[in-house]
């Protein structure tokens, strides 16, 4: 898990052209979302020194607009999503991406400083057009990695819910351990679980 969340998180560190929310191809999102975020925290004089917790401000304020996190948490609890409320649903999505947000935020501290090479794939689109993965490479301090994102399109253009990392999705990772959560306490010890683990970074 910490090597998946390492590669992950050096998906974050491209250059790129900056733009706002909304492109108009599935590359161009994944560019604007990761080239918006890190000249943010570059420029972020806490972030820049490793605070994590300014961290967490910059990718909220940088990087949750280029995403779709909600899709992402409905995706991850599965079946269970339609059986819960829809104000369990919203406190799903509340501490799943801060949960999500936390580790995008911890792993962009411990990469700071480092000078990567970012390499794209064309995005492979599906039948309807609705979806897209863009595969990506990065290279840097002796390693390749290969990182995919996965994105959707919606009414305010391209946003990412899934990123893979050597066959790994993120979603993938978590749907178990969220089954197995709601399999031990439900929806609302799920809840508690994720809450729990945001507590222990502050918020």
């Amino acid at each position: 898990m910490k090597k998946f969340l390492m590669a992950l998180m050096t998906a974050l560190t491209m250059t790129g052209a900056l733009a706002q929310p909304g492109a108009a191809s599935p590359d161009t999102a994944v560019k604007q979302a990761v080239e918006t975020v890190v000249k943010a925290a570059k420029a972020d004089p806490a972030s820049r020194a490793g605070d994590v917790l300014a961290t967490v401000k910059v990718v909220e304020r940088d990087f949750l607009p280029y995403t779709d996190f909600r899709r992402t948490t409905r995706l991850a609890v599965g079946a269970a999503w339609n059986k819960a409320t829809p104000a369990q649903q919203q406190q799903l999505f509340e501490q799943f991406q801060t949960v999500l947000v936390h580790t995008y935020a911890l792993q962009l501290t411990q990469l700071r400083g480092q000078t990567l090479t970012f390499h794209f794939s064309p995005a492979t689109l599906s039948a309807n057009g609705t979806d897209a993965v863009v595969n990506t490479r990065v290279s840097g301090s002796g390693d390749d990695l290969e990182v995919g994102y996965r994105l959707g399109r919606t009414s305010d253009g391209w946003k990412i819910y899934d990123i893979d990392m050597m066959g790994a999705w993120l979603i993938q990772i978590y749907r178990q351990q969220f089954a197995d959560q709601i399999a031990r306490n439900g929806i609302d010890g799920l809840i508690k679980y994720l809450a729990a683990h945001n507590a222990r970074f502050g918020k």
